[in-house]
């Protein structure tokens, strides 16, 4: 065993990871729920997904600030610990490596299945059995992928970021085209609800947007493994985010042009498929599905890129558990084993408890799918004050403006979060304590070892 990361990435790879991890299951998966949020108005809606990304363009400007100057093995934690001391960085990086990365990756597995499920026609696409064999077969495949070949991981990545831009771009396209010749996209916009704002509703639809904005900030997570990191990574943060919020909102608009709102709303999760087969026929539609799928499973396998090497970015500082352990990296495929095994059994654990909300085994809808996000922004603050601070060499606009417009964004999303999910939020706080005193207490039992 040895215990380096190869430099194996170039900047394509990393621009396809931040645009495959991103891109992939939330637009098609959130944008019922988007629509539901804004009681069908189109053009509430539109804006959800333009303050949802502008927070991620903001925030992500931020840390391409960041990564341009500090890199060692796993960009958001080295970012913490430079702005706070190693004890914050390391409670970073123990919530990513036991909640963020496992929970996103639980529920891609979940969507991933779901949708397959949708394309075959099984009864139940949301709590059938068949669909959480699935699920755990696609973790289990995933994880493989990523254990036994990184770089076929990589070109993996690659392929899937181009294929799910296929039905993203068609649908946007003929979709819009459509939408007003044959006037249904008028029809759409001028479908107006007067209760959106003043019932709190746009705050559910921005949260709802951040799971399918989520997930650029896991490209920092290969900055050990890729070439030229401080000038490849800041580029792919910034031309990632703003590519996605382009694709999203013009997908959303072709949408529109599909079928009413209404309908759309209505149709659960087949929607999506639906919407296709309107635009380009049955055929059609549903060989777009296919893509759908494989987008899907394309931001999975980014997800577990992040997940295989959460508990080795700890063990690398020689902080949590048994870090000699996992800090041990296979000489044949350049993996962390001992980290990756662990972020599948995690992974596994949180579909267990993503599967309990819809089998009703939880008194409240635990969304694993946003509160961890929402998480993330609040432990971007302490790192956006430091750069206010202490980077004194930026120029006013890196190290002011943008880092106030990024504090803001975060406490806006605590807020929506807050009155989005109302008693969940205290569920999943509890929850969020309990992990991190187990960080904490795994490490102070390590430094006295």
């Amino acid at each position: 065993m040895e215990n380096t990361l190869h430099r194996k990435y170039g900047l394509f790879t990393a621009i396809a990871m931040v645009v495959g991890i991103v891109i992939g299951s939330g637009i098609f998966f959130k944008a019922e729920k988007v629509l539901n949020a804004t009681a069908g108005d189109l053009t509430f809606g539109i804006l959800a997904w333009i303050i949802g990304g502008a927070i991620m363009v903001i925030c992500a400007y931020v840390f391409a600030q960041l990564a341009a100057r500090y890199e060692k093995v796993n960009g958001i934690v080295d970012y913490a610990e430079v702005a706070q001391g190693k004890s914050y960085g390391y409670l970073v990086g123990w919530f990513m490596a036991t909640i963020y990365y496992p929970t996103l990756t639980a529920v891609l597995a979940w969507v991933s299945a779901r949708y397959t499920a949708v394309l075959f026609n099984f009864d139940d696409p949301i709590t059938g059995v068949e669909v959480y064999v699935i699920a755990g077969f696609f973790l289990v495949s995933i994880y493989a992928l990523n254990a036994l070949s990184p770089i076929l991981s990589g070109k993996f990545q690659v392929s899937a970021t181009v294929i799910k831009l296929i039905p993203l771009s068609l649908v946007a396209i003929v979709g819009i085209v459509a939408g007003l010749v044959n006037g249904q996209t008028i029809t759409n916009f001028t479908a107006v609800s007067s209760n959106v704002v003043s019932t709190g509703q746009l705050f559910t639809a921005i949260v709802a947007t951040s799971f399918a904005y989520e997930g650029w900030i896991i490209a920092t997570s290969i900055n050990a493994e890729l070439r030229d990191s401080k000038k490849n990574l800041p580029k792919a943060l910034l031309v990632g985010t703003i590519l996605i919020v382009v694709i999203y909102v013009t997908y959303f608009i072709g949408l529109a042009g599909a079928m009413p709102t209404a309908e759309f709303m209505g149709g659960g999760e087949g929607a999506v498929r639906t919407a296709f087969g309107k635009l380009l026929g049955n055929f059609g539609g549903s060989t777009l599905f296919i893509f759908v799928v494989i987008s899907c499973l394309g931001t999975m396998n980014g997800l577990m890129l992040g997940c295989t090497r959460g508990f080795y970015a700890l063990a690398a500082r020689n902080m949590g558990p048994k870090p000699s352990m996992f800090q041990q990296v296979d000489e044949t495929t350049n993996m962390p084993t001992n980290s990756s095994v662990l972020g599948l059994l995690l992974s596994s654990v949180w579909l267990t408890v993503w599967y309990g909300n819809f089998a009703g085994w939880w008194p409240i809808f635990l969304d694993i799918s946003e509160l961890p996000i929402v998480t993330m922004y609040a432990l971007y603050i302490p790192i956006f004050i430091w750069v206010m601070k202490n980077m004194k060499d930026a120029g006013t606009f890196n190290r002011v403006v943008m880092p106030a417009l990024a504090i803001i964004s975060s406490l806006f999303m605590i807020f929506a979060a807050c009155v989005s999910h109302k008693m969940a939020v205290v569920v999943y706080l509890v929850i969020f304590a309990v992990f991190i005193g187990l960080g904490v207490l795994f490490n102070k039992r390590n430094k006295a070892v």
